[in-house]
């Protein structure tokens, strides 16, 4: 199955259209952006969350100020890379780059996007068998889906395999 459906229709509208403008003007017109519109969601067999080790996404752009470079929140055409850190870190010591939502909620209760130690309740609580040693971050601002598809996604499904995860949970920014 694929990721995105009529894949080289998208970008062959991408390329000539939103991505063409802005090269042109330098400015973002997003009435000219070709959403992806999949027809049918890429999906996998159930699993018993109770027996998995599951591992953290989120597309808020968290990041180690002390250890880590921040992403590019400014670039306009996205930063596709992404962050790990422990998912023993204490969320103060965490830092968001990512200019695409409103921070007040995020700065007043970090779990909101990186939700550990409710995930540490249900792991000691059974109904999730273990987190992954890592949560992986990254900026959720990424137009080109080219580039999420062939950049930003293999690495993350490399960082779950090199932690032998059966689930994941997404939390979007």
């Amino acid at each position: 199955m694929e990721v995105v459906e009529n894949r080289d229709q998208w970008q062959t509208s991408f390329d000539g259209g939103w991505l063409a403008h802005y090269r042109a003007t330098g400015e973002l017109d997003w009435s000219l952006y070709p959403r992806p519109r999949n027809r049918t969601a890429p999906a996998g067999p159930g699993i018993d969350l109770s027996a998995s080790r599951m591992m953290v996404i989120t597309s808020s752009g968290a990041y180690l100020p002390d250890q880590q470079a921040p992403f590019d929140a400014a670039h306009l055409l996205g930063d596709y890379s992404i962050r790990l850190f422990p998912t023993t870190t204490p969320l103060e010591e965490l830092a968001f780059a990512q200019d695409h939502f409103d921070h007040e909620a995020v700065d007043e209760d970090p779990q909101v996007l990186i939700p550990l130690r409710h995930l540490y309740e249900m792991v000691a609580g059974g109904e999730i068998g273990e987190l992954a040693p890592s949560v992986v971050s990254f900026m959720g601002y990424q137009p080109d889906v080219a580039r999420v598809v062939d950049e930003m996604i293999p690495a993350i499904v490399q960082a779950a395999r090199l932690e032998a995860v059966r689930a994941a949970l997404l939390v979007p920014a």
